[in-house]
């Protein structure tokens, strides 16, 4: 059973498990924006994602240019600070809205899909200790901005993996909750599912 666990594990896996596909191959990704039920929940859920992808790549962005010298200390701890506080308490508070509210109401929806929501509730337990780690190791880094450059290399080099590995399980994860929840919406509708 171990084994089982850790093949679907969030940093272990390329996708969803083929047992659980079969709505994302009746609806496929490339054609839920002209699907008429992509309005409401969908929509927003896919917006909501693109938002995390996108402030991820930005605070990658970020760090590489600070990195590279494109920005100096203060300038990027300006920038820096409140994008990443918006990128993690933002993540963090809609993981709860989906733990609490959406992952049990489309379960009870869709028992097929049961197991696939539990897989995605454990990725958030992962996402959580990796959102606490990048965060521990973006305050050490700001601290560090006021130490020499040694210090500054180093908690820089500490913070681009730390925020590499969690924008890694992320995207892997958005991909894997959409092709989940996206066709299940566009198969049902936001009233049939009682979310909209």
């Amino acid at each position: 059973m171990a084994d089982l666990a850790n093949l679907f594990h969030l940093e272990a896996r390329s996708g969803l498990p083929e047992d659980l596909r079969w709505l994302v191959d009746r609806y496929p990704r490339e054609d839920w924006r002209a699907h008429d039920n992509v309005h409401g929940m969908a929509s927003m859920w896919l917006q909501r994602h693109d938002m995390f992808r996108e402030l991820g790549g930005m605070l990658t962005t970020g760090i590489g240019d600070y990195r590279e010298g494109r920005m100096d200390a203060r300038q990027f701890a300006r920038w820096f600070a409140p994008r990443l506080n918006h990128f993690l308490g933002n993540l963090d508070g809609h993981h709860n809205v989906e733990d609490q509210h959406y992952f049990p109401t489309f379960a009870k929806a869709e028992s097929r899909l049961k197991r696939g929501f539990d897989i995605l509730d454990a990725d958030h337990h992962l996402i959580h200790d990796a959102l606490e780690r990048n965060a521990e190791t973006a305050n050490a880094f700001i601290r560090a901005l006021q130490e020499n450059a040694d210090k500054q290399r180093f908690a820089a080099d500490a913070y681009a993996d730390e925020n590499a590995r969690l924008v890694a399980m992320l995207t892997r994860h958005l991909d894997d909750e959409e092709d989940l929840i996206i066709p299940l919406i566009l198969d049902r509708g936001d009233r049939a599912l009682e979310i909209g």
